[in-house]
């Protein structure tokens, strides 16, 4: 049993969902259904996705922090499920309720805290306090999980498998800098790796860099970070990763088995298998002769800073300056050249082939968590090795 497939208690009070965009929420609800367990919906920062009209959801804002707390404890739910994306809200449009007053020490480090982690984490812990337990998705709705081995009738050729595996590493080697789920590798070599701008952002770059370059195969592959709050962040694919990864020509598909989930299954893998990708969910314990040798954890103490520009930061910026360098070493000699761009401790970008116009053009678009009109944007580019 994987640490996402925790069992269920035998409660019968209703499961609450704290649902956001997609159709991860009505997968859940329906699979609460058909055991047999009433479900309390409510959607968050805009409206419900058709396919939960029958649950009836209530619409509540971002800020309603009250009405959500209320509303389950009303429904009798003690365990809650939070589930779907949601965009960043403005801080200026949170219309706040007495709720969130009541918890504004928790919410103010909710969205102060560094990266989506720690958000992640502290939105956990709040729901805790209050008396609820968080189930992650794979728990309540363990059918939805990606099993070993190939998930249609393709499978992966050895070269793809090195890739497969070697892009798992990297995604392990990057997990404590807080950077993305998913990467993009072909032929042994990092074409893109997801930070914080998304993978479905990220797979749109590697598209738009093909349809110039007219390069072909490789594999997206996905996977949790270690220690990543997987009872509301659990990797995820469905169909839209399957169109995503056709336009940019890849290969194939690969995802950690048993920690990804897999929504509308039955159209992702005839969607796959209509556009020649193979769909794999590959082991922690896999071994491959052709694997390229995975990159290093590095730490912090590994790596050297120097100014090349301006005078010399202050402290936190050295900080920002020390984590960039890091996750750069982490990739050991994949990334000599490579550039990352950090601000208060969280890895806004990283690109290792060079690449500074793209990379500060995709950074300037992010807005992480409480940017805004009461707090200024600040950070720091990092250049790899080869680059100085």
């Amino acid at each position: 049993m994987t640490r996402s497939q925790t069992a269920m208690p035998a409660a019968v009070s209703p499961l609450g969902i704290l649902a956001g965009n997609g159709h991860l929420p009505g997968e859940i609800a329906r699979a609460a259904a058909a055991r047999g367990r009433p479900v309390t919906i409510l959607t968050v920062g805009g409206d419900a996705a058709p396919d939960l009209a029958p649950f009836t959801p209530t619409l509540v804002g971002f800020g309603e922090v009250g009405k959500i707390l209320a509303t389950f404890r009303t429904a009798g739910c003690r365990e809650i499920v939070i589930v779907g994306g949601v965009n960043r809200p403005e801080l200026a449009s949170l219309r706040p309720d007495l709720g969130l007053f009541a918890n504004l020490p928790a919410m103010a480090r909710l969205i102060w805290t560094g990266g989506d982690d720690g958000i992640l984490s502290a939105i956990v812990r709040l729901f805790e306090t209050k008396g609820f337990t968080v189930l992650s998705p794979g728990a309540v709705a363990p059918e939805l999980l990606v099993a070993s081995g190939p998930a249609g009738t393709l499978t992966p050729s050895a070269d793809e498998a090195a890739d497969m595996l070697l892009g798992s590493s990297i995604v392990r080697a990057l997990g404590r800098f807080d950077i993305g789920q998913a990467v993009v590798v072909s032929g042994g070599e990092i074409e893109a790796i997801e930070a914080a701008e998304g993978t479905d952002r990220m797979m749109g770059r590697v598209a738009e860099a093909r349809a110039t370059s007219g390069k072909r195969g490789g594999v997206l592959v996905k996977r949790p970070k270690p220690g990543q709050e997987m009872r509301v962040d659990m990797p995820t694919i469905g169909p839209d990763t399957v169109t995503r990864a056709a336009v940019a020509h890849l290969a194939g598909i690969a995802v950690l088995a048993g920690e990804t989930l897999i929504v509308r299954r039955i159209d992702t893998i005839a969607s796959a298998a209509a556009h020649g990708l193979f769909l794999y969910g590959f082991t922690e314990d896999a071994r491959s002769p052709h694997l390229v040798r995975a990159p290093r954890a590095a730490a912090a103490a590994d790596v050297r800073v120097r100014v090349l520009v301006g005078a010399r930061p202050g402290t936190g910026a050295l900080a920002d300056a020390t984590i960039g360098a890091a996750a750069l070493a982490s990739l050991d000699t994949l990334a000599r050249d490579g550039i990352s761009v950090v601000s208060r401790g969280h890895v806004l970008g990283l690109e290792p082939n060079g690449g500074y116009d793209a990379l500060f053009a995709r950074v300037v678009r992010l807005k992480p968590w409480g940017e805004g009109r009461w707090r200024k944007r600040s950070g720091i580019a990092v250049l790899g090795s080869e680059l100085l």
